[in-house]
């Protein structure tokens, strides 16, 4: 297994991450967190690995090593986050992590093990936040499916708003669609700690996943299983402390729900440091402003995690002698409808409304990475997902050149055609004998 060592195996780990669902612009940086987090041979086993998710035996047939020593592999490749595994009717299935959702966060998450976590902190802090270009390469093109969205905080709808407040965009709700539940800790906190970057005094613990994502993250070590009034309280402490909820962003199976600050959560830091704001999705809310009711404190604009709240002054009415007063002004383009502001209002002036455009979230995981996938140039790696056969190669090559055209891209996208393109991948993967893939 050793025979690709030799020759730049990292260079081709690089180019495999980046073909998955999340972008991952090649850079010396990036050269570096390769190198520290992945042995030689786990690096030449993940590039042989197919896209898709696949079991021990499809993973050996392609591979072409022995089972035995693939299991003990992606054991170890499991246990420090750079592989995924999903159980289904008690078999396993695995796939390489991406950046994000993936590397970065599981790999701050660890807790077991020999750690380094100093080291992991200040690579990944050079790679994602000292240059753009991963943001860039993610939300730069005008990307529209991110891996989060802005979930509302209780109370913070107008009250003739919340009839249309849906379960998905409920912390409470998406809690009570789960029977497992785990609390970890946060990986850009846990970043910034070690970077003495961290100016926040939220704790640490407070990564939220549920069902599958918390079974994988509990059984390799990264999480601590809670109940689901553990789960409730840590959503309640989040409140209080004022955090933005960014949750999993699809409506069905919702694996997670962070709990951001502006000062240490990269997300945020896509949108405050590099302007790309579609690296969160916004909720179906926005904030508004009731200026009779506005005092001018300017609670909200400093609780705002993205400066979308500025203090304006209003003019004297003419012929009045009353001083002029200063209200809260919403950014309405880009407002994220999370309702941290409207949390810090004592008065009532501000609340979140329904947005007039209608903003679509995925429905399932599977519908969001062929989303992102499509966007991000990706799509024909997970069609044609076997690195090593000539045909799926060719496959690639002409398929990925045909999706990567804008017009197609665009219509693809669109609300005439993303239905319709949807249905035909699922029906695909299910034809394959992978249809309990279409419902995570």
């Amino acid at each position: 297994m050793g025979h690709l060592v030799g020759k730049d195996i990292y260079g081709k780990l690089g180019e495999k991450i980046d073909n998955l669902t999340v972008k991952a612009p090649w850079n010396d940086a990036l050269y570096k967190i390769l190198k520290e987090l992945y042995a030689g041979e786990e690096a030449e086993l993940v590039v042989k690995m197919p896209y898709n998710l696949s079991n021990l035996q499809r993973l050996s047939k392609i591979t072409g090593y022995e089972p035995t020593r693939v299991k003990g592999m992606l054991d170890k490749l499991t246990h420090k986050g750079l592989v995924i595994d999903l159980a289904n009717n008690g078999e396993y299935y695995y796939m390489p992590s991406p950046m994000v959702i993936g590397v970065f966060e599981f790999t701050m998450m660890r807790t077991q093990g020999n750690l380094n976590s100093k080291v992991w902190a200040e690579l990944f802090h050079a790679y994602m936040s000292e240059s753009a270009d991963f943001h860039r390469a993610n939300a730069g093109d005008g990307q529209r499916v991110s891996i989060a969205r802005a979930v509302p905080h209780r109370d913070t709808v107008a009250p003739e708003e919340a009839v249309e407040i849906l379960p998905y965009e409920k912390a409470e709700a998406i809690v009570a669609s789960h029977n497992k539940f785990a609390i970890g800790l946060c990986s850009c906190r846990h970043e910034k700690l070690h970077l003495d970057l961290k100016s926040c005094d939220v704790p640490l613990d407070t990564c939220a996943s549920f069902g599958y994502a918390a079974d994988y993250l509990i059984r390799n070590g990264m999480a601590q299983e809670v109940s689901r009034r553990e789960m409730l309280d840590n959503l309640e402490r989040s409140r209080e402390l004022g955090l933005v909820f960014s949750a999993d962003n699809v409506k069905r199976n919702v694996t997670f729900i962070c709990s951001c600050c502006s000062c240490c959560c990269n997300i945020l830091h896509g949108i405050n440091n590099f302007g790309y704001h579609n690296t969160l999705v916004t909720s179906s809310f926005i904030a508004g402003v009731d200026k009779e009711k506005c005092t001018g404190c300017g609670k909200c604009a400093r609780a705002c995690p993205i400066n979308a709240i500025k203090m304006e002054q209003a003019a004297a009415a003419e012929g009045r002698t009353i001083k002029s007063k200063y209200y809260a002004q919403v950014e309405a383009s880009i407002c994220l409808g999370c309702g941290v502001c409207a949390l810090k209002c004592a008065s009532g002036a501000l609340q979140l409304k329904k947005r007039e455009q209608k903003v679509i979230h995925p429905e399932t995981t599977f519908e969001r990475n062929i989303l992102q996938s499509l966007e991000r140039g990706n799509l024909q790696n997970f069609i044609f997902d076997s690195p090593e056969a000539v045909t799926h190669r060719v496959m690639r090559g002409l398929i990925g050149g045909f999706l990567r055209l804008s017009p197609v891209k665009k219509a693809l996208m669109s609300d005439q055609l993303r239905s319709a393109f949807l249905s035909m991948m699922t029906a695909g993967v299910k034809l394959q004998g992978g249809g309990w893939m279409t419902k995570i």
